[in-house]
């Protein structure tokens, strides 16, 4: 099965379950900066995703894909980051680090499937 739309990429759909927790975790929180800035790159994932697929070459579609990666290792780091500021308690950060590390598995794997 050849896939016609980013949406059907099960890598763009994980990473847009992971922004919605991401935004409905980080909504009452006052550190106005922190909660844009963590919202941003969780969003800014799936967004290079999608970008990505409609590029004209696998080429450029990876180099959007590690966009993604970075995107998502900059939101993993800020919430390691969001415990130790109490924002989120360590259970939801440790869920909400599972999702990046396994949205990084899936980039990582659909980027070596494209050499």
């Amino acid at each position: 099965m050849t896939i016609q739309r980013f949406e059907d990429l099960l890598v763009w759909q994980k990473s847009q379950d992971l922004a919605f927790n991401i935004y409905t975790n980080f909504t009452e929180i006052k550190d106005y900066g922190f909660r844009d800035q963590i919202t941003i790159a969780s969003v800014s994932i799936s967004n290079n995703i999608a970008e990505g697929f409609d590029r004209s070459s696998n080429v450029d579609f990876k180099r959007f894909l590690y966009f993604s990666l970075g995107s998502n290792s900059e939101l993993r780091s800020m919430l390691y980051l969001s415990e130790k500021l109490n924002y989120v308690d360590k259970a939801n950060a440790e869920k909400l680090i599972n999702q990046t590390n396994e949205v990084s598995k899936m980039l990582y794997a659909f980027i070596k499937s494209m050499k």
